[in-house]
């Protein structure tokens, strides 16, 4: 009879604390094979209206980081040939923090007319809070980016995201150097009103 009470309370206790870790904050270890596993089959218990699965996962780890960041640079000079060197180097830096990012890919197949892809598209962003959730369960940091590279499409060609698909976010997972300091948080209650009928 207390398990409720107490899954109750740990469950909300988890989604209390919840905080980003900016991605230049994560280092080295990240989460192992089997822990990253875990983590994924907890992130893709959301909902899905039909059952579409409309998301995947793609790894970004290890050299493939750096590769990733020099493609970006080269991309970001092509669109911006002015651009600062600073903005170039922050481009080819982008990857490279946390020792993971996961590339949350919404599946959104045009010919689908029963499910609309915006609920396929929210399907895939809660996907990607919950691997937030998951990551700071098993004691890492993380913090869900999008930036420039989720809508290039150079990029997605680049990432193999094809033309019906969409980068949900990028979720960047890593060992925090320290703690986040808690913010500010919306009054819920401010933010709920009634609605009646005319």
């Amino acid at each position: 009879m207390n398990t409720v009470p107490n899954s109750a309370t740990d469950i909300l206790r988890s989604l209390d604390s919840r905080r980003s870790i900016p991605a230049r904050q994560l280092d080295a270890p990240g989460p192992d094979a089997a822990t990253l596993a875990r983590m994924l089959r907890a992130a893709v218990r959301v909902p899905d209206h039909g059952r579409r699965v409309p998301f995947r996962f793609l790894r970004i780890a290890g050299p493939a980081r750096a590769c990733l960041g020099e493609a970006l640079t080269a991309i970001a000079r092509h669109r911006d040939p002015d651009a600062s060197q600073a903005v170039l180097d922050k481009d080819r830096e982008r990857f490279n923090h946390a020792p993971l990012v996961i590339a949350v890919i919404a599946v959104l197949d045009a010919s689908d007319d029963k499910i609309p892809a915006q609920e396929r598209l929210l399907s895939a962003g809660c996907v990607c809070f919950a691997l937030l959730q998951a990551a700071q369960g098993h004691g890492f940091g993380a913090q869900w980016l999008t930036g420039w590279p989720a809508y290039d499409r150079q990029v997605h060609a680049l990432l193999g995201v094809g033309e019906e698909e969409r980068v949900a976010g990028f979720i960047h997972i890593g060992t925090p150097r320290a703690d986040a300091p808690e913010r500010e948080r919306p009054d819920p209650l401010a933010l709920l009103s009634d609605w009646s009928p005319a």
